[in-house]
Parts: structure tokens; C-alpha cells; sequence
């Protein structure tokens, strides 16, 4: 499942929030539906078996209340994404990586296999499909939420290789899939951000503290063992370069990933680096663009939409690209495409009491013509209007309305473009004063643990409505463009 994300530490943010956010992309010719909701406690399976791979795991009795954002029409199982537990510790999963032959050869995916010619089948491991469900409810931190989720790779081993963030108040924490039952894990420094497109991508790991103190790296047990037996460290007397281990260096890597995570190092690090021309320190085809930077300033909410949304623009590579030498137009994957179903970013602010600190921000259908919406995630249940996408195609679902206005938009882009920017300026703008009037609201008040649950839903069915007659204005002003573009107009008027 191909997705981009970013990881920004309490120091990198503008206002000391720890953020994460990551699009979920659909793969090649498939258009995955959305729907935000809350799994209770009581709804929370206890004996859970996937229905991709068949694994069947037993879950602890006692699950937190968690937001998800699983897939409108559950064929493929239930696929959560991204939400934030009652205790305020959010986890995505999972950013599809890449590795090669020496590390799956080393240790292989581990399958699901059909019965066949009276062999029973034989059961997968688990992937993208299971991890949110199976791990979220269960933690507490996220150093936890990384050794859970450790400890059952290492037992049911998985089937694709992924990188899972886990997020609290004070840390965020990365972890790769290495072959069908490793993995690491390393700690964000506060002070930096981290950009994923679809590769292996933590480039230098330390092995002493992960199997040593512990303090930002962490690892499966037998890890070191791994490496040295396999002969898997490339390096020559240098620090260990996991990307380098584990990772790919491949000619569609230079196309598909390596790109996404120039386009996002330029943008917010512009001139720490030299990202044009042919004296670039950094190139779209370049295989050490760092994992982590120090921004050249603090990183917002509109810079992360900005990234996950982009579609090279600004470069010779804008698919939109209408002016210059357009030889290169469209030549790499952009962020924003046309199979993003979801974009959630959760910020988890430290100077609001905890029953408010968490806020999620979703963007349903194509990034490059949607808008960001935040949300309190200390909820019952979630606004309709996002929670009702079935596979009923219809301007009443915030999912198909973004997509039908997407679509429009594509086809007429320099006569939408205008539309699209005052819709992604505006929703954001109204919605944002409605936090911050609850926000008031909860710290001015007496407000007892039932009362705040009632009052942030209050919240939430305001910011909806606002997204809803907001996503309707701009399909009307969308669906006039296009319309008077159609190939069948004449300007004569015969009425």
C-alpha cells in the first residue's frame, strides 16, 4: 500500500506538539473509501482472525476506546489506519517499505498459503490489514505501543515489509519491518522531523543502545546475530547504515520514493541544502537524502498538508506544469495523487489539559484539491458526515464528495485551482476557531469526565457541518467550471 508520512518532534513543531501524519494510498487502479469512527471497548474483538492472511491471535480483555479510520466497505478486512487511544497515544500503519533479496532471502515473508490437494492451508503473518486493531487498544506509551507490536512480529512474523509510527505527549517512535520476523525501532529526536516515501528508511542505528540501555533505538532480540550471520552491514568501519542493510537502491526508487522525500527536504530545509541544478547536494534520484532533519523553523499543520498534498509544484516536475520546458512534467510520483483516501495528521498539544489534547486532522480523497479538518479524538462517536461512507456514491459522505470534487477539478485545473485554494484556506480557518472556542470552553468550565465527552462531540458536529456546506459550495463552483468547458458548448444562445 503505497503512502507518504511525516514524523515532527515536540521541539520541531510550532506550538510543542509531537505530530504525525501520513496518507493512506490505495494501490494502482483502486480507490479505497474512508470512514472516521470509535471502536468501544465492548466492540474490541477478543479472538481475532485476519482475513487476508488467516493468522488468528488472541487479544488482552482489557481494550481501550480508540479512534480509527478502517475501510468503508471491509472486503479485505478491516484495515483501521490511524487513530488515537483514550489515553492519548496514536499510532498509522503502515507506510509500505522496501528491502532486497539478501534480507528476504535471509528471512522470508511469511505467506499465507490455501489448503491444496488435501494440505491445509497454512496460515500468514500479520500486516497492514491487522496492526492498529491488534496493538492501539492495548498501549499506554509509545515505547510500549513499539514493543507490542515487536513482540508479535517476532512471533506471528508478517508478510510485507512496513514502517508503523507510535506517538505520545513526549515521544515519537519509528519502527521498520526487516524480512518475515525482524525489526527495529528508533526514537525521533525532538528537535527534528522525518519524511517516508515507501523505502526503508532509518539510515544510521544504533546497536549498542538498542541492545544496551535502550534509550532511542530498540530491536527483534537476536538482530546483531542476524546482520553478522547474513553478512548484512555494507559499511566499511562506519557507523551501521540500516538503509543500506536492509533497504533498496533501486531505478524505481528513483521514480516512485526517493523524489517524495526530495520534494519535502527542499520544502522545509530550503537552504541547508542545495536541491537544484547540477551541483545539487540532493537530487529526486538521490539514495542518502537524509531520514531526519533540523527544520530551518518550526514546522506547522499547514506545512504537513502542504508536503503530503504536493504534487511537485514549483518544480519542473508539476504535473499541472503549463509554462517552461515541460519535457519533464509528470515525472515522478507526487504526494498528492489520485488514489489518497485519507490523510491524518494527530497533534498532541502539551499546554491543554489532557481531556482536549488530542486533535485529529483528516483530509478525505486526492490531497492536492482537498482540505484538512481537525477533530477532537477524546470521543464516543464521530460526526455522520464522516462516519457514513458505504459504497453509495454521494455528495452526503465528506469521502465521496471530496472525490467527486477531485475528479472535477483534475480534468478544468487552471479554471478549479482558485476554487480549490479558498476551500483549503477556508475550512481550515473556521474549523480551527471552533477548537479554540472549545477550547475556552472546557478550560473556563467546570466540566465533569461525562459532560466532556458530550461537549467535544458538540465540537466535532460543528466543525462537520462547516466541512459539509463548505465541500457542497465548492462542488457547485467546481461542477460550473467543468461544465463550461464541456467539448459539446457553443457560445450562440438559442433561448
Amino acid at each position: 500500500m503505497s503512502c507518504t508520512t511525516i514524523l515532527v518532534g515536540k521541539k520541531a513543531s510550532f506550538d510543542g506538539s509531537t505530530m504525525v501524519a501520513r496518507n493512506h494510498d490505495s494501490p494502482s487502479g483502486v480507490f479505497t473509501a474512508k470512514k472516521f469512527t470509535v471502536v468501544q471497548p465492548d466492540k474490541q474483538p477478543r479472538h481475532y482472525r485476519s482475513v487476508l492472511s488467516h493468522v488468528e491471535i488472541e487479544l488482552p480483555d482489557n481494550p481501550l476506546r480508540f479512534t480509527a479510520l478502517p475501510n468503508a466497505i471491509p472486503n479485505d478486512g478491516i484495515w483501521d489506519t490511524a487513530g488515537v487511544n483514550a489515553k492519548n497515544i496514536s499510532m498509522t500503519a503502515t507506510e509500505t517499505i522496501t528491502s532486497n533479496e539478501r534480507v528476504l532471502a535471509a528471512d522470508p515473508l511469511v505467506n499465507f498459503i490455501p489448503a491444496k490437494d488435501g494440505t491445509p492451508e497454512k496460515a500468514g503473518g500479520i500486516g497492514e490489514e491487522d496492526m492498529v486493531t491488534i496493538v492501539l487498544p492495548y498501549i499506554h506509551s509509545a515505547r510500549e505501543g513499539v514493543e507490542r507490536l515487536g513482540a508479535l512480529l517476532e512471533k506471528y512474523g508478517t508478510y510485507e515489509m512496513n514502517g508503523i509510527a507510535f506517538q505520545d505527549l513526549d515521544e515519537i517512535w519509528w519502527l521498520e519491518t526487516i524480512g518475515g520476523h525482524h525489526w527495529m525501532a528508533k526514537r525521533v529526536p525532538d528537535d527534528a522531523y522525518v519524511v517516508m516515501p515507501n523505502q526503508l528508511g532509518i539510515d544510521n542505528f544504533d546497536l549498542d543502545d538498542a541492545f544496551g540501555k535502550k534509550k532511542s533505538h530498540l530491536c527483534s532480540a537476536d538482530l546483531r546475530e542476524f546482520i553478522k550471520d547474513n553478512h548484512l552491514d555494507l559499511s566499511l568501519g562506519k557507523k551501521f547504515n540500516p538503509r543500506d542493510a536492509f533497504g533498496s537502491h533501486s531505478d524505481a526508487d528513483h521514480v516512485y520514493n526517493t523524489p517524495r522525500a526530495w520534494f519535502m527536504g527542499r520544502y522545509l530545509n530550503p537552504h541547508t541544502y542545495k536541491w537544484d541544478g547540477p551541483d545539487a547536494q540532493y537530487r529526486p534520484d538521490s539514495d542518502d537524502i537524509p531520514w531526519s532533519f533540523v527544520p530551518e523553523r518550526k514546522i506547522t499543520v499547514e506545512d504537513i498538508k502542504y508536503v503530503l498534498s504536493a504534487y511537485f509544484q514549483g518544480t519542473p516536475y508539476n504535473c499541472y506544469g503549463k509554462h517552461g520546458d515541460l519535457s519533464e512534467k509528470g515525472k515522478f510520483r507526487p504526494m498528492g495523487i489520485n488514489r489518497n483516501s485519507v490523510l491524518e495528521l494527530t497533534q498532541l498539544r502539551p499546554y491543554v489539559p489532557a481531556e482536549i489534547r488530542a486533535v485529529e486532522w483528516l483530509a478525505f480523497g486526492s490531497n492536492a484539491f482537498n482540505a484538512f479538518v481537525p477533530f477532537y479524538a477524546n470521543i464516543e462517536n464521530t460526526p455522520e458526515y464522516f462516519a457514513n461512507t458505504t459504497e453509495l456514491v454521494t455528495t452526503e459522505s465528506f469521502y465521496w464528495a471530496n472525490r467527486i470534487a477531485g475528479a472535477l477539478a483534475d480534468a478544468q485545473f487552471g479554471s478549479c485551482s482558485s476554487h480549490i485554494e479558498r476551500y483549503q484556506a477556508a475550512l481550515p480557518i473556521e474549523a480551527g476557531r471552533v477548537i479554540h472556542e472549545y477550547d475556552k470552553k472546557f478550560v473556563d468550565g467546570k466540566i465533569s469526565k461525562k459532560q466532556v465527552v458530550k461537549l467535544l462531540e458538540e465540537a466535532n458536529e460543528k466543525i462537520s457541518q462547516i466541512a459539509k456546506k463548505q465541500t457542497y459550495e465548492l462542488i457547485n463552483n467546481v461542477l460550473y467550471e467543468v461544465s463550461c468547458a464541456m467539448k459539446n458548448g457553443f457560445s450562440r444562445s438559442d433561448s
